[in-house]
């Protein structure tokens, strides 16, 4: 396979299907044709993604999820742990435990997200509606890690106002390593810039900025190096970086998902960041 047919496979490494065991949606009335949806090349066959989830679950050998044994029976698909008696399949003690569709149906939502396909996109390649696919993406999102980057060295923070919600940013310049707070309300004071360096920024880093209010002094808040740009003068050298981020992500949502609602913010921001520390 090629690695776009495998990038579903780094998701759910990442991800962890043993994360958080919840319902999946029950979708009926799937109207495309599977045997179409079959040829193509990054959807494998039910057994290699049976192959595949296996591996990523259970590594090489399969244990009961319960008590860890390696003395498992199998019969039909299904395993019965011989120790404590429970029974499981390959899902059962996931969060996709309820999961409704085909392996390769699911597989090609998953593969859609993975690859940024857009929403309407990805409803017309496989029938379903842009609900389900949504619901979907929101699944995939929830179960994605959190950011715990520390930033150090050379740091650009900046922020942006959405309705009712702000969303503070910083970016490591010269890497994609990514540290955000989304704050309710629009009026940001210093003291939510001082608890986000507290948390995301390492002593001694340099910190660039603009010339907002809420950065004047901050470095008696914390041990940085705080150096911003005025932009009514036209200076934009020292948070170049961070203003692109900004755009990106505008870019990002319009292009995948149209539009979301400010109480959303945090979710969409965490896929973004996620997409952009980690590109493979």
């Amino acid at each position: 396979f090629s690695v776009t047919e495998k990038r579903p496979i780094l998701i759910l490494r990442t991800a962890g299907l043993y994360a958080n065991t919840g319902n999946i949606y029950q979708l009926s009335h799937i109207n495309y044709n599977m045997d179409i949806m079959y040829t193509y090349n990054q959807i494998p066959r039910e057994a290699q993604i049976r192959k595949y989830l296996r591996r990523t679950l259970f590594g090489k050998n399969i244990y009961c999820p319960k008590c860890k044994s390696r003395r498992v029976n199998v019969q039909s698909g299904r395993y019965r742990c011989k120790d404590c008696r429970i029974r499981f399949s390959l899902l059962s003690h996931t969060w996709l435990s309820n999961l409704k569709l085909p392996l390769q149906a699911w597989w090609m939502i998953l593969w859609s997200w993975s690859c940024a396909v857009p929403v309407k996109q990805t409803a017309a390649l496989t029938g379903l509606s842009t609900v389900s696919i949504r619901k979907w993406f929101d699944t995939f999102r929830e179960h994605l890690p959190k950011e715990t980057h520390i930033l150090e060295r050379v740091v650009q923070l900046d922020e942006a106002y959405f309705k009712n919600m702000t969303l503070l940013m910083a970016k490591q310049k010269g890497t994609r390593n990514l540290a955000y707070d989304v704050i309710m309300g629009t009026s940001v004071q210093r003291h939510h810039a001082g608890y986000f360096l507290f948390r995301k920024v390492k002593p001694g880093s340099k910190l660039w900025t603009d010339g907002a209010a809420i950065y004047k002094g901050i470095n008696k808040w914390w041990p940085v190096e705080h150096s911003r740009d005025i932009h009514k003068k036209f200076e934009f050298e020292h948070t170049s970086e961070i203003e692109g981020t900004f755009g990106n992500y505008r870019t990002f949502v319009r292009r995948m998902y149209h539009h979301h609602w400010s109480i959303n913010l945090e979710k969409y921001v965490r896929e973004f960041c996620f997409r952009f520390s980690s590109p493979e």
